[in-house]
């Protein structure tokens, strides 16, 4: 007879729920015909979190993600009209992403999108069991002190 592995049942009920999550979130993207994907739906995201358009390489690095990545989400919602190649007024060598007005309203449905999708996924719970769930998820995203990811991508709030 094996003993019970809690944190082994724990993690594959996270792996679940995050498998649930995108497939409920995609089911919403699709209903709305935006033609985003998740992966270009969270670089828009993230282009809405700077200040000044940024350069592809600082995308990289608040998505943890190699360069190559970003080039391939960036051409595709250029070719869509959802982000702009620009140059950087201080150096013209230097090109920096700029969401346009079509990305904006794409962003706006995206919201819409995944608010249906967490009202979906968090519906069975009631106002009390959210305000714990929310609770916990703060600790688990900010991470333990000592924890491998800790200071990791300071500075940036996702």
């Amino acid at each position: 007879m094996t003993t019970p592995d809690p944190d082994g049942l724990l993690a594959e009920q996270l792996l679940r729920l995050t498998r649930r999550v995108y497939r409920i979130q995609k089911h919403h993207l699709a209903e709305r015909d935006l033609g985003i994907t998740p992966a270009q739906s969270r670089l828009l995201r993230t282009l809405s979190h700077f200040s000044a358009p940024p350069r592809m390489a600082d995308l990289a690095e608040y998505l943890e993600v190699v360069p190559r990545a970003v080039t391939t989400l960036v051409d595709a919602l250029e070719a869509s009209d959802k982000v702009r190649r620009v140059p950087d007024p201080a150096n013209r060598r230097v090109i920096r992403i700029e969401i346009t007005d079509d990305g904006r309203k794409a962003l706006r449905e995206l919201h819409g999108a995944r608010r249906a999708a967490a009202g979906e996924i968090l519906a069975p719970l009631t106002g009390e069991q959210r305000a714990v769930l929310r609770g916990l998820l703060d600790t688990l995203v900010d991470g333990a002190p000592g924890g491998e990811h800790e200071g990791h991508g300071a500075g940036h709030s996702h």
